[in-house]
């Protein structure tokens, strides 16, 4: 199951390898779905003239671009198998891992995922926010990711079953793999380089990636502003019997504007953060009540009939 964003130019050796590592298992039969997630370069084209040359191959093409996350869950509801591996068509997910990964899986382990050793290779901005987001998300939620960890994974058919069953819209595929729990296991690798093409995945799409799976998993933000309400609250009471004392004892004075144009807008600012925070869950809440399908399909390729 491969999710694919103008791939153009990786396909052709991305079936070699995956044709040659599947030939070495001991397989009855295999498939590989391909998802074209709106592609805008000639990405379905090279796919569609695979799909002529091998019957395994199957192709899901989306209307438009709906993101990653609905790509991998199409093709999770299209997979059949009995174990099912996600991986990604610019080959820094290398197939010929996939050996281990099922080994693991017969072993024993429901779930087998890919763990980068190191992110040596990435910016040093983006490996320091990497690694605040994934210790934040560790302290907030209710799950715990690994660190390093992505969309490389092996999983047994149970573990598909129980993510198809999860209706939510607004998707963190990394949450949700470790919130259904199984069996689980880690096998560390090295990406390579891109084969080619460029990441679609800016720093802000990353950011704003980041701020749906907190938000998805955890209800923190929620009470940190509760909390800060409460602290200012209690603060702004001790600050008012202070002013009454000092009045009773030295009489009025005139408050400095300084001191008073602070304060208003301190407690402004700390109001609209958490209108802010307060917005984004609700936002969610009318993705999710709006109840939209996940993706639109526009075309498949190598399905039977009744499953177009």
């Amino acid at each position: 199951m491969i999710p694919l964003y103008n791939e153009s130019g990786s396909l052709g050796e991305l079936h070699a390898r995956l044709a040659t590592v599947l030939e070495t298992l001991p397989l009855a039969g295999h498939e590989i779905v391909f998802i074209d997630d709106g592609s805008r370069d000639t990405t379905f084209a090279e796919v569609a003239a695979l799909c002529e040359a091998d019957p395994a191959l199957r192709a899901i093409r989306f209307a438009r671009n709906f993101g990653k996350e609905a790509a991998m869950a199409a093709g999770l509801r299209a997979a059949t198998g009995d174990v099912v591996v996600l991986m990604d068509g610019d080959l820094q997910h290398p197939p010929e891992l996939i050996p281990e990964m099922f080994a693991r899986w017969r072993a024993g382990a429901k779930m087998v995922t890919a763990v980068r050793r190191s992110r040596d290779t990435d910016p040093w901005l983006r490996r320091q926010l990497s690694r605040g987001f994934y210790g934040l998300f560790k302290r907030v939620s209710e799950v715990a990711l690994a660190e390093g960890g992505g969309d490389f994974r092996l999983f047994d058919h149970a573990v598909v079953r129980a993510i198809n069953s999860m209706p939510e819209r607004t998707r963190f595929m990394k949450g949700i793999t470790s919130w259904v729990g199984f069996h689980q296991e880690e096998i560390p690798f090295d990406p390579a380089e891109r084969a080619a093409g460029a990441s679609a995945w800016s720093l802000l799409r990353l950011l704003s990636y980041a701020a749906d799976g907190l938000s998805a998993f955890s209800t923190l933000p929620l009470r940190v502003w509760s909390l800060v309400g409460l602290v200012m609250a209690a603060m702004s009471g001790l600050y008012g019997g202070w002013l009454v004392v000092r009045t009773m004892i030295w009489g009025i004075d005139v408050p400095g504007y300084a001191s008073m144009m602070v304060a208003v807008l301190f407690l402004s600012g700390i109001q609209l953060i958490s209108l802010g925070v307060l917005g984004e869950y609700v936002g969610r809440i009318f993705t999710e009540v709006k109840a939209r399908p996940l993706y639109l399909v526009a075309e498949k390729l190598g399905f039977d009939e009744d499953e177009r």
